[in-house]
């Protein structure tokens, strides 16, 4: 039979399973709005808009109020699961957590051969001289417990006694920093005026000025052999800068022999000389401290670690260690021999602006802006004692430099206190600057301490 006008085809349409597909998305969405009425969201809007930016949605959209962004948080959570925000969260504590632990982790690269060759040589050196001064602190102990009291008592009563010896206008601007020579009979000074000057031990009568910064004085240092067994024409002191500058200075010349550039524009606050006299520890308003090899002429060491300036630094006695001292409020024990930072000081309150190794070798004492002094045993790696020194932040500490056997501290309070070690007992307060005093030292020979103030004086103290 012929078909005429009727189309047949072999098409046909699946009603059914799109009916079903149709079912079934409603049925999905009639559950989705059930859920969406089963979850609590919160009604400070606040916290919806901090819920939204945790799960990446835009917290406001054009004309929406309040409670239609409630409503699009529930329904926003209905379709991805009421605990998504709670691990989103979580997610991103664990993420926070492994960059704070990767921002803490101690990173090492490799140098350069000159600081190898400066690390055995270190090595080198120190060995002996911490021998040596282990045979030394064994035959001090060796000695009667009554005559090493006597020693203690005729010290501590000198102590007391001290009092003004010589006082001398040190410059037209406050006197930032001074040291005694390592043979105490020469005194430098450095001023926020730029220069540096050298006065005679007693009389304090001015015998050079040294010309050459443009900018405020952090502090000049003597080389540990100058004046002894160096030659005048040496490198025998350092100064730095507020610009940045550091120079190098004979005994003999009135303008810097030497400069030390790659600081600037970066202040430097302190320097230390290494104690064989060889290298020079800079502190650096970067975050950082440099070790410089001044019979190459070249910084061997950049050194970072602080999340602060680095404000002081401090050799021990052996020249195997350096502590640093930064504004991060944070000390830190450097091994020159490895590179590793052997002790982190955690204590203070602010900047740690003063840091100084005792002769003993493992004491370490470091003052603060939050006016406290604290001191450190390297033996139990801890800290040992807090003295609540002054009412005003501490500037300047510095040991005796035989022993050790009391530390020196001065303080914007205008005053300079003497602590009895091991005790940390007051023994002296030496009041006599009419304002801050900025730095003070002990002569080597322990005749003298030195005091530099912002009253733009020096004074000398003496037992009557």
């Amino acid at each position: 039979m012929d078909a005429g006008n009727i189309n047949i085809s072999d098409e046909y349409m699946e009603m059914e399973e799109e009916t079903n597909k149709e079912k079934t998305l409603m049925l999905e969405e009639f559950e989705r709005r059930k859920r969406a009425r089963q979850i609590n969201v919160s009604t400070d809007d606040a916290e919806v808009k901090a819920s939204l930016r945790h799960l990446g949605e835009p917290i406001c959209i054009f004309g929406e109020g309040p409670a239609d962004r409630r409503e699009r948080l529930r329904h926003l959570m209905a379709r991805i699961g009421e605990d998504s925000i709670n691990k989103k969260k979580k997610e991103e504590e664990a993420e926070r957590k492994h960059l704070k632990k990767e921002h803490e982790t101690t990173w090492y690269h490799e140098g350069t051969m000159s600081l190898l060759n400066a690390r055995y040589w270190i090595a080198e050196y120190s060995v002996p001289r911490a021998r040596a001064r282990i045979a030394k602190a064994r035959e001090y102990q060796a000695t009667v417990d009554r005559a090493r009291a006597i020693q203690k008592q005729e010290m501590h009563k000198k102590l007391r006694a001290l009092s003004i010896s010589s006082s001398q206008v040190g410059d037209s601007r406050p006197v930032s920093y001074c040291q005694f020579s390592p043979n105490s009979k020469l005194l430098a000074t450095g001023s926020w005026s730029g220069l540096c000057k050298l006065w005679s031990v007693p009389d304090c009568q001015q015998i050079r000025i040294l010309r050459g910064h443009n900018h405020h004085v952090g502090a000049i240092v003597f080389n540990p052999q100058a004046t002894l067994t160096m030659d005048d024409k040496s490198c025998c002191l350092a100064s730095c800068c507020a610009d940045g500058s550091v120079k190098l200075w004979n005994l003999e010349s009135d303008t810097p022999i030497g400069d030390i550039e790659g600081h600037a524009p970066y202040r430097v606050s302190r320097l230390a000389f290494h104690p064989s006299g060889r290298f020079l520890a800079t502190c650096c308003f970067d975050h950082s401290w440099r070790l410089w090899d001044l019979e190459a002429q070249e910084e061997i060491l950049h050194q970072e670690g602080h999340s602060k300036p680095v404000f002081d630094a401090s050799f021990q006695i052996d020249g195997s260690l350096i502590a640093t001292g930064g504004m991060d409020s944070f000390g830190r024990i450097w091994d020159l021999r490895t590179g590793r930072c052997i002790m982190f000081l955690e204590g203070h309150l602010k900047a740690i602006l003063a840091i100084c190794f005792a002769p003993n070798g493992y004491n370490v004492a470091t003052g603060s802006e939050d006016n406290s002094c604290k001191i450190w045993d390297l033996r139990q790696r801890k800290l040992v004692y807090t003295i609540p020194a002054h009412v005003n932040l501490i500037s300047s500490l510095q040991f005796e430099k035989s022993q050790g056997d009391y530390l020196v501290t001065a303080s914007y309070d205008n005053t300079v206190k003497v602590w009895a070690q091991p005790s940390w007992l007051p023994i002296n307060t030496l009041s006599g600057h009419d304002n801050k005093v900025l730095s003070v030292d002990v002569s080597p020979d322990g005749q003298y301490i030195a005091t530099s103030s912002f009253d733009r004086t020096f004074k000398l103290w003496a037992p009557d």
